[in-house]
């Protein structure tokens, strides 16, 4: 090799040095210019068997919206009474999920607490409530001890569900379907009459004091006096609302499905009408898919001049302290509770839209609840729907668990409506604060 050649790889290597130290030198001061971390937060949710679906459907949808952000799912729990526990445990070991879909009940217990963040200054800041859609009777939903602890996500009545090919072979017409009780009852006895292991309904009356006081406010009833210091459930229409219970057992041969095994026998055909949550309008379709006819209805009434029925559901809770969490925390319930995250959760799942601009903008969802006529049925309550009650003090859910271990001694046909009614009041009673 020349003296000449080497000189000029000599020079080309040096460039070629100095090119890459130059660049290393660059990237060493990268850091100082690196985009700062998305913020997280962790969300949890109860009844994943309703909800998975719409919540997925939110996430990703927020997600896209908001790369800033990473929330993630923790500890989705089995039913709302499961998920109040666990935040309360998560409570007590300072280890709470940034934002928690909580049943509407449960509410007025965390804002009692201190638990759940006070959003109104989140609102405040927002100007006109209205462009959100949050119109006044919504926010109602999520307004206990002076606090807005909570935006209500998804709310629901509780509807009539039934088997139309079922139901004509017992000689009844789906078309007119029960609007009384006893109506109700003697169509049962008829689609029992069929035999091979059919039954003709089902009330889901276990899980909590929901469906219960369905049938309380059905007849004109309340849970507690104005004062909230005594029970007021104890008088006729509690005994009126227990009565028709035990009559679902005895009279209608009502079976004692624990869990979910009414929604297997309704799936697999082999239950005439159940009487359920509107939320479960999507996966109950889904279940029955082409087995038979399926149709959804109002319920049946009860005293059409006072009842009215209880509004389940859930709301969108913020827990999260930290600026930056609570920041992200609010842009995430902002968010779910917004036009678009609540057609994303009906169609996903049947509960009644809380969204205002939702519910009047056709672009959202009008045309769906015409192409989606199972839908419509928790629409046409509405103007019977009242807050789902939330019970005073720290014992709301050990109240719950007495109504529903009261409930069971007479779908067992261990006890007599009035000896439930004397020893709920009394169980109730003992775990109700400021008493008179």
């Amino acid at each position: 090799m020349t003296k000449d050649i080497m000189t000029k790889e000599m020079r080309i290597s040096r460039r070629h040095t100095l090119t890459l130290m130059g660049g290393a030198a660059v990237s060493v001061a990268m850091p100082s210019v690196v985009r700062a971390q998305a913020a997280e937060i962790q969300v949890h949710y109860s009844m994943p068997a309703i909800f998975k679906e719409a919540q997925d459907a939110v996430m990703a949808a927020f997600s896209a919206k908001h790369p800033e952000v990473k929330a993630t799912y923790v500890n989705p729990t089995p039913t709302y009474e499961d998920g109040a526990q666990l935040l309360l445990r998560n409570a007590a070991t300072n280890s709470m999920p940034d934002v928690s879909f909580q049943g509407l009940n449960r509410l007025r217990m965390f804002a009692e607490r201190g638990v759940a963040v006070d959003l109104a200054p989140l609102l405040a800041k927002e100007g006109d409530l209205a462009k959100l859609g949050y119109s006044p009777a919504i926010l109602g939903l999520g307004f206990h001890a002076k606090v807005q602890c909570g935006l209500p996500f998804a709310t629901s009545n509780p509807i009539s569900y039934y088997n139309a090919t079922l139901l004509k072979r017992a000689g009844l017409d789906p078309s007119k379907f029960p609007t009384t009780w006893d109506q109700v009852i003697a169509g049962s006895q008829k689609v029992k009459a069929l035999g091979d292991g059919n039954d003709g309904m089902f009330f889901r009356w276990p899980g909590d004091d929901w469906m219960f006081s369905a049938l309380l406010y059905g007849h004109g009833g309340r849970m507690l006096n104005d004062a909230e210091t005594d029970v007021a459930f104890n008088g006729a229409e509690g005994l009126a609302a227990l009565r028709l219970l035990d009559r679902m057992v005895k009279e209608g041969g009502m079976p004692n499905y624990a869990g979910t095994a009414d929604l297997q026998a309704f799936a697999a055909g082999k239950l005439g009408m159940m009487f359920r949550t509107t939320a479960q309008v999507r996966s109950i379709a889904n279940s029955v898919g082409s087995n038979f006819e399926l149709g959804t209805t109002i319920m049946p009434v009860i005293d059409a001049a006072k009842g009215r029925l209880p509004t389940g559901g859930a709301a969108a809770m913020i827990t999260a302290k930290d600026p930056r969490k609570l920041e992200a925390a609010w842009k995430f319930v902002k968010f779910a509770t917004s036009a678009e995250g609540t057609t994303l959760m009906v169609k996903n799942t049947g509960y009644v839209p809380c969204n205002q601009i939702a519910i009047d903008d056709p672009s959202y969802l009008g045309d769906f609840y015409k192409a989606n006529p199972l839908f419509q049925a928790a629409t046409k309550q509405v103007h019977l729907m009242v807050p789902w009650y939330a019970f005073p003090g720290q014992n709301s859910v050990r109240v719950t668990q007495v109504m529903v271990d009261n409930l069971a001694r007479i779908v067992e046909q261990k006890a007599t409506p009035e000896a439930v009614l004397a020893d709920m009041a009394t169980e109730v009673r003992r775990l109700i604060p400021r008493q008179g």
